[in-house]
């Protein structure tokens, strides 16, 4: 398996609050956590690399304890909820950061299944014999209004309280994340954003870029794409490939 990523700021921020890390465990399970970060420039920015990296840094620690290894959800949800943690104390501590936090999507592939753990908006989808798949629900308000019928999927797309999260990282001492595992063929394609990559290209748009490209063709080519489309927001994207 091959892992790949980019960040770009976009056009429109004076500050990149998204932030993204990837790696291989010791058995060659493959990794990737993308975070979008709130609160101000500097908060946002602090909450998003505090969670990635803490993340990166307990997937790897408690990869090598046996309890963890066999039970991937308690796994990416432990360390999770260790990020989630260090932000909170963070955010206590420091007044310029009091309030911040940050959406997370955590996965890992192993044994041809991805384990999938989320708070917020940032998004993941499975793509397979030509077509792409959203796995993970945002966690938001107008996500909210969809799931009583008080607006469609389409409406949502243009919602003006559609940036309105009702989970993030680091906003409380307790954080309830949802998993997801999806079995994960040969020649899938696993594919993690921020918004600013979901609210300007379709799911038939995405789609279409990895029908036609792969590896860091297709993450730059998806970042570039995003810009073209307006790009007001920082925009990351996470790949990984069977």
């Amino acid at each position: 398996m091959n892992v790949y990523s980019k960040t770009d700021i976009g056009l429109m921020r004076s500050s990149n609050q998204d932030y993204c890390k990837t790696g291989e465990l010791s058995d060659g399970s493959v990794w990737a956590v993308v975070c979008d970060g709130m609160g101000g420039a500097n908060g946002g920015s602090t909450a998003s690399r505090i969670a990635a990296e803490t993340i990166a840094e307990q997937l790897k620690e408690l990869y090598n304890i046996e309890k963890y290894r066999d039970d991937m959800e308690k796994l990416i949800k432990t360390a999770i909820a260790i990020a989630n943690q260090r932000v909170y104390d963070m955010s206590l501590k420091v007044y310029s950061l009091s309030g911040m936090g940050t959406t997370v999507v955590a996965a890992v592939v192993k044994e041809e299944v991805v384990h999938i753990v989320h708070a917020g908006d940032s998004r993941a989808y499975i793509y397979e014999n030509g077509s792409l798949t959203q796995i993970t629900k945002d966690h938001s308000m107008v996500q909210e209004l969809v799931d009583i019928g008080q607006i469609t999927p389409e409406e949502a797309r243009n919602h003006p309280n559609k940036n309105i999260i009702t989970r993030a990282l680091g906003t409380r001492e307790n954080l309830k994340t949802d998993y997801n595992g999806v079995k994960f063929d040969k020649d899938s394609v696993l594919l993690i954003c921020t918004d600013g990559l979901s609210n300007y290209l379709t799911d038939e748009d995405i789609a279409e870029f990895i029908n036609k490209s792969r590896g860091d063709e297709l993450v730059s080519r998806l970042v570039e794409q995003a810009k073209i489309m307006g790009g007001s927001d920082n925009i990351t994207v996470a790949v990984i490939e069977s």
